[in-house]
């Protein structure tokens, strides 16, 4: 008799966080942004690999994105890689931007496969109003890896991707 009970309450829970073919993926959410300004988003890690918790996410920033402070996780640590910007360099509050960061990964855990959790970043986005940036992330799991780094081509949908990368609409600017 439990059955039933234990089929409503994960629909409810599914429902409740959005389910359907984007709780199968590591999705950020959320998923639309206003070009141009800071944001807070975070990268939502809905299960592990093949029954194994996950141990490690690794997020790929893309070009254009300035200043990303990743949120710090109990249990896990932060590491934070850099680039240099190549061409010219922006200015924010005054100040030349020389570098920015490439690469985020939260190591520690184990978020159990059963489980969810969420990884957050705030960033300053390009102005690129219309445009869906790209976030690559690795998801390492205690066995197994998923790689949430396919994109799609010029002109296609994410529909039929295996392991999409979370993506970022970007919205104009309210007139």
């Amino acid at each position: 008799m439990r059955a039933p009970f234990a089929y409503g309450a994960a629909a409810c829970v599914a429902a409740a966080l959005g389910a359907g073919p984007a709780l199968a993926h590591v999705t950020l959410q959320p998923n639309e942004a206003v070009a141009g300004n800071y944001f807070q988003t975070a990268l939502s890690v809905p299960h592990g690999c093949d029954g194994t918790g996950t141990i490690a996410i690794r997020i790929k920033i893309p070009d254009g994105v300035l200043l990303v402070k990743p949120q710090m996780k109990p249990g896990w640590t932060v590491d934070i890689k850099t680039r240099k910007i190549e061409g010219e360099q922006p200015k924010l509050h005054g100040k030349t931007i020389t570098e920015t960061v490439d690469e985020v990964s939260w190591r520690g855990g184990p978020l159990p496969d059963n489980l969810y959790d969420t990884f957050g970043l705030v960033m300053k986005l390009p102005d690129a109003a219309g445009k869906t940036l790209y976030f690559p992330v690795v998801q390492e799991c205690e066995k197994g890896v998923h790689r949430w780094i396919e994109q799609p081509a010029g002109g296609q949908g994410g529909e039929g991707l295996k392991e999409p990368a979370p993506g970022l609409r970007l919205k104009p600017k309210a007139p």
